[in-house]
């Protein structure tokens, strides 16, 4: 049996800072690091391009720190293997191999779609999230990220992301984590389990009725014993039986057992 360590999680950082989580990432030396920047490069630098190139025995390394860059790009995207392939300049067979290789070496995973009899049509493709949300910053060259950004609002999801999939593997009960989209682009960010728990994260500080769609939908097609809208609203409440909680409540009791 192989058991793995994630990055930090909130429950383990006392007076947790979520701004230094989105922009340091969640390495213990990075998180505590004043300034982040050196150390994040030299880790992409000596881990993430020299020893996996040298482990995975990668000829062309140019094109493979080049497929690195494109990987973080497409950091919580659907992964659409064509279209980076000819971004890289490579065929897709090599892209589905440089991507393998990344989950092989721990540092992404896929997000599959959840398609459990769906009424409507629903996307295949997964997703692919680095294992940090703050290498994915430094591969991505971004500078400081600030609240009310749309890079907030990424880097934001992927932290959740982050919190959910560790959860997944250290609680007892180990769970699958899914996305759930539909054809006609209806769409919630996480599924928990057996369609148990739906979730979808918004970095607004007033969820409303727009926010709820994906939920709604999702709702309508499968019985969910939890509907929630994580974000950055000052207080729990309930609308249309989803409810919409402060980041900070959906981390207490996630890590208390009490999402799933």
């Amino acid at each position: 049996m192989r058991y793995e360590l994630y990055p930090l999680v909130s429950a383990e950082i006392p007076e947790f800072d979520l701004m230094r989580a989105i922009n340091h990432g969640l390495l213990p030396r990075h998180y505590d690091a004043v300034h982040p920047k050196k150390m994040l490069e030299s880790y992409i630098g000596n881990y993430l391009r020299d020893e996996i190139v040298t482990e995975a025995k990668i000829r062309n390394v140019g094109t493979f720190t080049r497929f690195l860059e494109i990987a973080a790009l497409t950091n919580g995207e659907m992964v659409n293997y064509t279209n980076i392939a000819t971004d890289c300049g490579v065929s897709s067979v090599t892209v589905k191999a440089y991507f393998q290789i990344l989950e092989d070496t721990l540092i992404g995973r896929y997000l599959h779609s959840f398609q459990k009899k769906p009424k409507r049509r629903v996307i295949i493709a997964p997703k692919f999230y680095l294992f940090d949300v703050g290498i994915a910053n430094s591969l991505l060259h971004r500078g400081k990220i600030e609240e009310g950004t749309e890079i907030f609002g990424k880097t934001f999801e992927h932290f959740i992301y982050q919190e959910i999939y560790a959860h997944s593997r250290y609680a007892a009960n180990e769970y699958p984590v899914y996305y759930w989209r539909t054809a006609s682009q209806l769409e919630i960010d996480f599924v928990l389990g057996d369609h148990e728990v739906a979730i979808e994260v918004k970095a607004t500080a007033q969820a409303n009725s727009r926010h709820l769609k994906g939920l709604k939908a999702f709702s309508e097609e499968y019985t969910v014993k939890k509907l929630i809208l994580i974000s950055n609203d000052p207080f729990p409440r309930i609308v249309e039986n989803i409810l919409i909680l402060p980041w900070q409540v959906f981390l207490k009791r996630l890590w208390n057992g009490e999402i799933i």
